[in-house]
């Protein structure tokens, strides 16, 4: 059969071979050294199972059709049989199905004597189109009924209601069912034993021969239903602009919660667990300081590292009376440039990080197999292939027409016939995934807005990129190119979709500030110092109070910058009590003095002095009095700031020679990440194919390489060189792998030792020697007597073979 599928691959012309490596780029990781090996490595069982997946609903029943026809010695099928098995569907789309098998060398061979490839079976369920095995390999009895029809057809029809329930549901697939007590006497299921309808097997239920099934599908084909079509989507189609009106504000909420928690985390970071990720503790603390549930948070803070927003850190000394993590989670200096950046430029960043990342967040809060939480940012949350399933669900969405919002049973429908083999069992996944699309402003109203199409063409557009790098490096080939400077496309949609940013405020009696819109970033930073908010959306409300003027003299500010600043930036005249209150605020600010000599704190006000010294609130800084003006305590200086104003006071830090000391505060940051660096604890899981670019050029140099690799193994003459064990460079590779193959065939039957050569994960050469056990799905099982273990080696990847 391999013989057959290498004369096959063989035969092609480069092109439909460059096609083939594209279709199943596993098959070129690593390179394969001719067609022999090439052939190996397109029957094992990991690659037959990932193009197998790929496949649509009806293009699997199809490749049932061609399991159940196969036989002769050769164990092949046909065109026209296929045809015949696939009642009910016109010949065209059939022949497609057919077609996409053969591209792929799932099926191969002339039309009239179509192969399988070895590994179908294994990787497949063992009952093709839900049918069972033949009676003659199950039993004698139902062999012989099968072989008469018309006692067949009379056993059935004599069959009482019960019993021909049974067979009518192990009919409809699959054809297995246990006894579970239904095999008493006088039960449906012993009436059909009895009779041979069913026949016991050694596992203790019961099977439906493939005769008889074929014979109670007389009214819907050998296949069963088929579905030649994907099932139509009737959801209620939403005004566009209504949905995107309605995604753009969740987008400025998904921007304004994760500026929150990095806020949050810049304030505290969150200490990493020595399994990785930040605690729940942690995150509840975060989550509440944003205003957000659990999950929102966890999946927000996924989103924003995987933009490189936030990172991992050492941990400086922590306030005293606090564990000293060995790390912490705080923002990058990346998140000081995006916080200064437009509303669209952000949430582009942070939904392109959302799409892109391996990481699933619905997995949070679940157990793992320890029986331990999954925390945010762990390991556990990794999963590869988590962007393949956000593309699939959004794929569904833009196919449908602008507005349309399909329930989640109808989106699920739909991928189930796409790719079953995916989907079964991954519904979940699947359902997580709208949850966090409507979450991110991507869908509104449950479809898929214009600036979600944007992201997803953007998306597109970038996986085309390094292709279009790679065919055309020197840039030669620019008709068409856009600018660096130029912003991709969402960023260009969700502007016309939010409200225009404005610079100013209204100043209300109250002392509660209204920006009419979204801020600019320098108004936004403006306000974070000046003022407490209040409520957030298309027009935000802040809220000026002493706390708030403390704090913004505390970084720097001067009472006279505050006036000009409220002046200019609101078009309603100042309150006078504004004017009052920080007036008011910055004559009591700076009453208190405090600098480091431990620490001390100073006054000129001795009445204030003695206020704080007998202040209960304040005895765990352990004060002590060393003059009426001055207080000492062994606490650092900047706990006995944050705990004086805490209490209500005032202070002010000073310098060794007593200058105030005023500014913004010197923040922590975690280093710049890229987006290839390991998770917190651990190193994260790589799909190495993910990462193949397999553009044009280089597909027709795989392909060129491997037939030269072929025809070298073609034309060898002399016998393989002998495996040097004592060299630590490991076997010669001069063998065919025809002829590696042949020398572990002959130790097989000779029970022998033999010397084997194979290129491990890492691309280097070694030997191992071993005694092989049997080969088969494309493996060498071997033995070696040395430790006495059992080895599994991949052909594809064995070198050369040598009798020990």
């Amino acid at each position: 059969m391999t013989t057959m599928l290498v004369d096959q691959l063989r035969s092609l012309p480069d092109e439909a071979l460059a096609a083939l490596l594209r279709m199943r780029p596993d098959l070129v990781v690593p390179v394969p050294s001719d067609l022999s090996a090439l052939a190996l490595r397109a029957q094992t069982r990991a690659s037959i199972a990932r193009v197998l997946d790929g496949f649509d609903r009806f293009t699997l029943e199809i490749l049932d059709a061609a399991r159940l026809s196969r036989g002769g010695p050769d164990e092949t099928t046909s065109l026209e049989t296929i045809f015949t098995l696939a009642t009910g569907v016109d010949r065209d789309t059939a022949r497609a199905a057919i077609d996409r098998l053969r591209a792929r060398f799932v099926l191969y061979g002339p039309e009239n004597a179509l192969s399988i490839t070895v590994g179908v079976d294994e990787v497949s369920s063992p009952y093709p189109a839900g049918l069972g095995r033949p009676a003659g390999l199950l039993d004698a009895s139902a062999a012989e009924l099968v072989a008469d029809p018309a006692r067949l057809r009379r056993t059935v029809l004599a069959a009482p209601q019960p019993a021909r329930a049974v067979l009518d549901r192990l009919a409809a697939g699959p054809p297995v069912g246990t006894l579970a007590g239904g095999g008493d006497a006088g039960s449906p299921v012993r009436w059909l034993v009895d009779n041979a309808l069913l026949v016991p097997v050694p596992s203790g239920g019961f099977e439906l021969p493939r005769e008889i099934g074929l014979l109670l599908r007389r009214e819907t084909g050998p296949l069963g239903p088929l579905h030649p079509t994907p099932p139509k989507i009737n959801a209620p189609a939403r005004e566009p602009k209504a949905a995107d009106s309605a995604g753009a504000g969740q987008a400025m909420d998904t921007v304004r919660h994760t500026e929150a928690l990095l806020v949050a985390l810049e304030a505290e970071p969150a200490a990493v667990l020595r399994s990785g990720g930040i605690g729940v503790r942690e995150l509840r603390r975060l989550a509440r300081s944003a205003g957000l549930d659990d999950a929102t948070a966890a999946t927000l803070l996924e989103a924003a590292y995987a933009a490189g927003l936030a990172g991992e850190a050492d941990a400086h000394a922590a306030p005293v009376g606090r564990p000293i993590p060995d790390a912490q989670v705080l923002p990058t200096a990346r998140f000081d440039v995006w916080r200064a950046s437009s509303i669209a430029r952000r949430w582009t960043d942070l939904a392109g990080a959302w799409l892109t990342m391996t990481r699933q967040p619905g997995l949070i809060g679940q157990r793992d197999e320890r029986d331990r939480p999954i925390t945010v940012l762990a390991l556990e949350v990794e999963r590869s292939g988590a962007p393949a399933t956000r593309r699939a669900v959004l794929g569904i969405l833009v196919a449908q027409p602008p507005g349309t919002a399909p329930a989640a049973d109808e989106l699920l429908g739909l991928l189930d016939w796409e790719a079953p083999r995916r989907t079964r069992g991954r519904e979940n996944a699947y359902r997580e995934v709208l949850t966090e699309a409507a979450l991110f402003g991507v869908t509104g109203l449950g479809a898929l807005t214009a600036h979600g199409r944007a992201l997803l063409a953007d998306d597109a557009a970038e996986l085309g990129h390094d292709e279009r790098v790679a065919a055309d490096p020197l840039g030669m080939r620019a008709e068409g190119a856009l600018s660096p400077d130029d912003p991709p496309s969402t960023v260009k949609v969700l502007d016309a979709l939010l409200p225009a940013p404005v610079d100013h405020f209204l100043l209300q009696a109250d002392l509660s500030v209204v920006v009419p819109g979204p801020p600019v970033p320098d108004l936004a930073a403006e306000l974070d110092v000046v003022a407490e908010p209040e409520s957030a959306g298309g027009a935000s409300v802040y809220r000026v109070t002493p706390e708030a003027v403390r704090h913004a003299l505390d970084t720097g500010y001067a009472a006279d910058d505050l006036h000009a600043l409220f002046r200019r930036r609101s078009r309603t005249p100042v309150p006078q009590a504004l004017t009052y209150l920080i007036d008011d605020v910055a004559r009591r600010h700076g009453g208190l003095r405090v600098g480091g000599a431990g620490s001390y704190l100073r006054s000129d006000d001795e009445s204030l002095v003695a206020e704080v010294l007998a202040d209960r609130r304040l005895s765990g800084l352990a004060l002590r009095k060393l003059a009426p003006t001055v207080l000492v305590t062994p606490m650092p200086s900047a706990r006995l700031l944050q705990d004086l104003r805490e209490a209500g006071y005032a202070p002010v830090p000073e310098d060794a020679n007593g200058a105030t000391v005023r500014g913004r505060v010197r923040v922590r940051r975690a280093p710049a990440r890229g987006s290839g660096l390991a998770r917190l604890g651990a190193s994260a899981s790589v799909d190495a194919i993910a990462g193949v670019q397999l553009t044009q050029p280089r597909l027709l140099g795989i392909v060129e390489q491997i037939r030269r690799g072929d025809v070298a193994s073609r034309t060898a003459r002399r016998a393989p060189a002998a495996v040097r064990p004592g060299n630590g460079s490991g076997p010669v590779a001069v063998q065919t792998h025809s002829q590696a193959l042949a020398v572990l065939q002959q130790a097989i039957r000779d029970k022998a030792l033999v010397w084997v050569g194979y290129v491990d994960a890492h691309g280097s050469t070694t030997s191992r020697l071993v005694r092989p056990v049997s080969i088969g799905a494309g493996y060498l099982r071997a033995e070696d007597e040395r430790t006495e273990m059992l080895h599994t080696f991949a052909l594809h990847r064995v070198s050369a073979a040598v009798l020990d």
